[in-house]
């Protein structure tokens, strides 16, 4: 008896990663075996460093909010077809732009500076990626690469300036910005030891969700990703929507560079480029672009990346070994993508 075709249509994506997970997982195994450790005690030592107590899992919970609002940054470009990677860029221009806002205000109120700096970083990152949205459509240049080096060219940009124009003379050898003021810092949550970036990550995920599937301009959106050709015959205004779907999603890289000033760092300095834009696109695959799994995927990535210090403590791994899990996975939900509709195909033939 074959399986119903909508409840087929709804299984495949979960069935698919969840089997990705776990060749990753095998294979994760084979490589700490090889370093001379045990796979299951290093699976339960990231377990309890990234979920076991209040502490660990609040820690992940940190970790996990960058990776929400970067993950947006290729999640949403890809409904329209693209494959954007440039997180990293919209972080660190996004995180710079915010600090020298507020460095320019400093007898604002508190407040007004931290909206500011929201709004100022939001923008950053938005236009930076939305050079690369523009560069696609009316250059036809391809958006990967064009997103992939405006990351070093934002890179450049905030080394050239935390070491001339606004350093701080005291960041002696650790070149940063002047400090935005303790009072101007982004607090916590009451109760917790969580700052305000995880709700900020949590808001903008529920938001483009709903405005990807719930607005004629997420409609919109999807016809140009499925069939640009069409969608222009239609009279989709097709480069309008890659410009604003590109802007909002670096918008969110941008907060999430604001955050990492305001709530964490309290200065912009080499600290911005953390890789918390290359792991967002692991993130977004994962998630295949959907901005409510996002969150759970992020939270699990975040574990993760949470666990690297104690791994390297307890098993004496190198503290890179949970990067070398990231490119595993990586590279095992890319390959899994030749799997969507195979499924499909068996159960047309009753095999299913």
């Amino acid at each position: 008896m074959g399986v119903p075709k909508n409840l087929h249509k709804a299984l495949e994506p979960f069935l698919i990663i969840f089997g990705s997970l776990s060749v990753s997982m095998v294979l994760f195994g084979g490589f700490v075996a090889v370093a001379g450790a045990s796979p299951i005690e290093v699976y339960q030592t990231m377990y309890r460093a990234a979920f076991g107590t209040s502490f660990s899992w609040q820690n992940t919970l940190i970790r996990s909010a960058p990776l929400m609002l970067t993950a947006l940054c290729t999640a949403l470009p890809g409904y329209l077809g693209l494959i954007v990677i440039g997180g990293e860029g919209a972080v660190v221009i996004g995180g710079l732009a915010a600090a020298i806002a507020a460095l320019t205000m400093p007898t604002a109120p508190p407040m007004v500076i931290l909206v500011t700096m929201a709004l100022v970083g939001m923008v950053a990152g938005g236009i930076w990626l939305a050079i690369g949205g523009a560069l696609r459509h009316y250059r036809a240049v391809n958006e990967t690469i064009s997103s992939l080096l405006l990351n070093y060219i934002a890179i450049a940009v905030l080394n050239h300036l935390v070491t001339g124009t606004f350093r701080d003379p005291e960041s002696l050898n650790h070149p940063s910005t002047y400090h935005i003021g303790e009072a101007n810092m982004i607090g916590l949550i009451p109760g917790t030891d969580l700052h305000w970036g995880l709700a900020f990550g949590v808001v903008a995920c529920v938001l483009t969700w709903f405005l990807m599937h719930h607005t004629v301009f997420g409609f919109a959106s999807q016809i140009a990703g499925g069939n640009v050709r069409a969608a222009q015959i239609a009279g989709l205004p097709v480069g309008q929507l890659i410009l604003i779907v590109c802007f909002v999603a670096g918008a969110a890289g941008g907060l999430a560079g604001m955050v990492e000033v305001a709530a964490i760092h309290g200065r912009a300095n080499d600290t911005l480029n953390a890789n918390y834009g290359y792991a967002g696109i692991l993130v977004a695959f994962v998630a295949r672009n959907n901005p409510l799994a996002i969150m759970p995927v992020a939270v699990l990535l975040g574990g993760i990346r949470a666990s690297s210090g104690l791994l390297q403590r307890v098993h004496e791994l190198p503290d890179a070994t949970v990067l070398v899990m990231q490119g595993i996975i990586f590279l095992v939900i890319l390959f899994s993508e030749t799997l969507y509709g195979r499924f499909s195909t068996l159960q047309k033939q009753g095999v299913s």
